[in-house]
């Protein structure tokens, strides 16, 4: 829970909404919230069937910038005047539900001149959730300018925590552009509107970029600016690195080639720290801390991989019955049982399972049952405890993720956490239904584009065949629009009918005519220029039904629903997926290494069988020569 600096919070609330297990004792059963390591409320759940809410002030001193809400506690089955009467059972649980949430009431603190005020408040929740932003671009903006606006985009998509929102790349002349409080405007300096051009002297951008605030009344600016398209990119890059905007307090920033923009190292090393202070974890019986593992969205675990742990515990545990069980998402990987000898320093190393991959994020749980001595009831002083140190980790070995399908999207455009070469064919003129189409498509690969440092280059027409070889590929627009879809069109699985009006039925979907006309499509193609990159093609008969498509791959939960390599959607937004490749990775040949190791079995059988026919064989040419039914020598006169 991360809350804006200009925010002057007067009053916070959450509401809890939950469930208990029906069983549960309200006597014994218990609830405590904790805020940044800090208790201020329990209270016991009541014993009823159904959701129940609870609603809580938090105390607005404990709120800092970045917030961690805690919620612990026991939810009892039973109830009795003695500790062992207090039975752990699967039928203690406690549910949270996701319409669970803190509510604030705050003030507003204006922004200054300042670029890093500016930047905190155009990409501030509640700016963005209240439609107040922008990014605005001439009204057929040059690839360069659409190129730096979808690096500035994506510099604000990684930082979002709104789910739901995004701040659009738009044209000068749009009404969201004209009523945005927060706009930023970005163009090379010819292309710049009179009002803009005049806010910067054109002799200080010799050689020179410039991003700079302007303020009228309630509306605030970001002007972003070049005589030349290389150094406008440049500027771009800046304002994608979250670190340097908010270090910068004057209200001018010039940019020059030299100036030095990339995002600190985000190079994966494959080790994570579990916990970045060490963690204690306190109270008798089963007690849980849980770890979230995040490997760059391209890559998953490969075999070889580990946690290891290194803790200490209380020296009043029944050492019998004690022990410390890790689980990755939920399923057991090993356990090792509490030592009176090694209570101040212990450890334990286990191997996660082989074969088996769990994507690029899973959830580590370290869970102690810290049970007491003779089943005596824990008082204060005596209170089991463990302590997770800092020096945690999990050791995760990985590989590339070569999926050719939607879920893997969008890892395929990725790679080390950066654009990967990606091109970017759109029409040769946009509607303000391309501008959306845009913004959608890259507010969600900005939002795993970590770094700054990737390369994306539009064009405008069908890029040579050198581009095609060696990049990936996102063309979007309708064909009348972008003459690279109709190229495209024998290699679609939807294709579209000789008038490039609609789509054709195929072995999946049957379309009627007028249907097949109202229909928008995202196409996960496997390119026919180059078997490892991808083509990604999201387009229709109409550009308004080209956006129709891209609103399925904008946030994660919507790419989520999605496994194929294929996304239909209509106008009632009955959207469908389906998978028309039969090979999902990028490597279709495989060395004989890996199929001797895919297949090794199957060999060893067919070997041995190969053995078998052979002795038979020998076998059946002694006997058969022995009894003289096969000559010797060939045919020989008697003399």
């Amino acid at each position: 829970m991360t809350l804006p600096d200009y925010w002057d919070v007067k009053r916070a609330t959450l509401n809890l909404n939950y469930q208990v297990s029906q069983l549960a004792a309200q006597t014994t059963s218990d609830i405590t919230l904790s805020l940044n390591g800090v208790k201020f409320y329990s209270f016991r759940p009541q014993n009823k069937a159904g959701l129940q809410t609870e609603t809580i002030d938090i105390p607005t001193d404990l709120i800092k910038g970045t917030n961690n809400l805690r919620i612990t506690g026991q939810i009892l089955n039973q109830n009795g005047d003695k500790n062992y009467d207090l039975a752990q059972t699967p039928a203690n649980w406690l549910t949270i539900y996701s319409g669970a949430n803190v509510n604030f009431q705050y003030e507003l603190e204006p922004p200054t001149t300042a670029i890093k005020s500016f930047y905190n408040h155009i990409s501030g929740p509640d700016t963005i959730a209240n439609a107040e932003t922008s990014i605005s671009v001439p009204h057929q903006p040059s690839n360069a300018e659409l190129t730096a606006a979808v690096y500035s985009l994506a510099g604000y998509s990684r930082t979002m925590t709104n789910e739901d929102n995004q701040i659009p790349i738009n044209s000068f002349d749009t009404k969201r552009a004209k009523n945005s409080d927060y706009q930023m405007i970005m163009a090379t300096y010819d292309h710049l509107p009179k009002r803009y051009r005049k806010l910067v002297h054109p002799a200080k951008l010799n050689q020179r970029a410039v991003i700079k605030t302007a303020y009228s009344g309630s509306k605030h600016l970001l002007l972003v600016t070049a005589k030349d398209d290389a150094l406008l990119k440049k500027a771009s890059r800046f304002i994608a690195n979250q670190e340097l905007m908010k270090e910068t307090s004057a209200a001018t920033k010039y940019i020059s080639a030299k100036t030095s923009t990339d995002t600190s190292s985000l190079q994966y090393d494959g080790s994570y720290q579990l916990t970045n202070t060490g963690e204690q974890i306190t109270g008798p019986q089963h007690q849980e801390a849980t770890y979230f593992v995040n490997l760059p969205v391209d890559r998953t675990n490969a075999d070889g991989s580990q946690v290891r742990l290194h803790y200490k515990y209380a020296h009043n545990l029944d050492f019998n019955r004690s022990l410390v069980t890790v689980y990755v998402n939920n399923k057991p990987i090993g356990s090792q049982k509490l030592r009176a000898n090694k209570a101040n320093d212990d450890t334990l190393t286990l191997d996660l399972p082989k074969g088996k991959s769990l994507g690029n994020s899973f959830v580590v749980r370290v869970a102690f049952d810290l049970e007491m001595k003779n089943n005596q009831e824990a008082t204060n002083n005596q209170t089991p405890w463990a302590y997770i140190a800092r020096d945690s980790k999990a050791d995760i070995k990985s590989k590339p993720v070569t999926t050719q399908l939607f879920s893997n999207y969008p890892s395929l455009f990725l790679k080390n956490r950066s654009f990967n070469q990606i091109a970017v064919v759109k029409p040769a003129q946009l509607t303000h239904h391309d501008f959306k189409t845009l913004t959608n498509v890259f507010n969600l690969l900005g939002n795993y584009a970590e770094s700054n440092t990737g390369q994306i280059q539009f064009y405008d027409h069908t890029p040579n065949k050198a581009v095609l070889q060696n990049q990936n590929v996102i063309a979007f627009g309708t064909p009348k629009q972008n003459q690279f879809l109709r190229q495209l069109n024998p290699q679609l699985y939807f294709k579209f009918n000789k008038d490039f009006t609609g789509f054709k039925s195929n072995e999946k979907l049957s379309l009627e005519r007028a249907y097949g006309q109202r229909l928008g499509t995202a196409q996960l193609l496997r390119s026919p220029y180059n078997k490892k990159r991808v083509i990604l093609a999201v387009t229709a008969g109409k550009s308004q039904d080209v956006q129709l498509a891209s609103t399925q791959i904008n946030f994660q939960k919507n790419i989520s629903q999605y496994s194929g390599d294929a996304i239909v959607v209509d106008h009632d937004n009955n959207h469908y997926g389906y998978r028309f490749k039969r090979r999902k990775d990028v490597d279709q040949k495989h060395s004989i290494t890996q199929t001797v190791k895919k297949n090794g079995r199957l060999i060893i059988y067919l070997g041995l069988a190969l053995f078998a026919l052979v002795l038979i064989g020998l076998m059946l040419f002694l006997l058969l020569r022995k009894n003289g039914l096969l000559k010797h020598g060939g045919d020989h006169h008697e003399k």
